[in-house]
């Protein structure tokens, strides 16, 4: 069976499968589409909850400017260790500098989703905690070495080989993989019905 068709038509501005993946779990019709957003250039000096909405509303704007009739969701995933907020690494040497901050320890994981369409808009944020196991040089070297700990906030894909590394989480899981469903199936919910979210 096909998938509903939605009215205004759903767009995920963003290139990640693993978004992607999510909100095919909500059984929905949907585009994807790639925006060009400097993650950097938005939301300088921001709390990391603050910088999650103001980089995922960007995501979401930017998707609009394209699709001007559907309803845009744009998406961010900061994880927070400490202060300090781990990105994407630049390369091999910081993904294992990252996962070094990680190991032993528990960190924060905030996604944020806007939903954002002519007139109407809904913003909200989830967080949740993640322990790592304490990790031995070796085994960090190695998961550093593997192509998906470099296009990932903080170094690690939950839902790939880094699941082993983890001792507990506190939160939904969809939030650390990128994208909230159950706060999400809401806002959709919300808006699809014609209400403010």
């Amino acid at each position: 069976m096909e998938p509903p068709l939605m009215d205004p038509p759903l767009v995920l501005a963003s290139a990640s499968p693993r978004r992607a993946a999510l909100l095919a779990q909500l059984g929905l019709s949907f585009e994807v589409l790639r925006t060009d957003v400097d993650e950097d250039g938005v939301g300088r000096g921001l709390k990391p909850r603050a910088l999650a909405a103001a980089r995922a509303v960007a995501k979401a704007e930017a998707g609009l400017a394209l699709r001007p009739a559907a309803l845009v969701l744009g998406a961010d995933t900061l994880v927070v260790a400490g202060r300090r907020i781990l990105g994407k690494p630049r390369d091999e040497a910081e993904a294992l500098e990252m996962l070094g901050m990680l190991s032993g320890r528990s960190h924060t994981v905030w996604t944020a989703v806007a939903l954002l369409r002519r007139g109407d808009r809904a913003v909200a944020v989830e967080y949740a905690r993640v322990m790592f196991r304490p990790l031995d040089a070796e085994e960090m070297r190695g998961y550093a070495s593997l192509p998906e700990a470099r296009d990932k906030a903080g170094a690690y894909a939950i839902q790939g080989r880094a699941a082993g590394f983890v001792r507990r989480i506190e939160g939904e899981y969809t939030t650390i993989v990128g994208l909230p469903l159950g706060r999400l199936s809401v806002m959709l919910r919300r808006l699809t019905a014609g209400r403010e979210g």
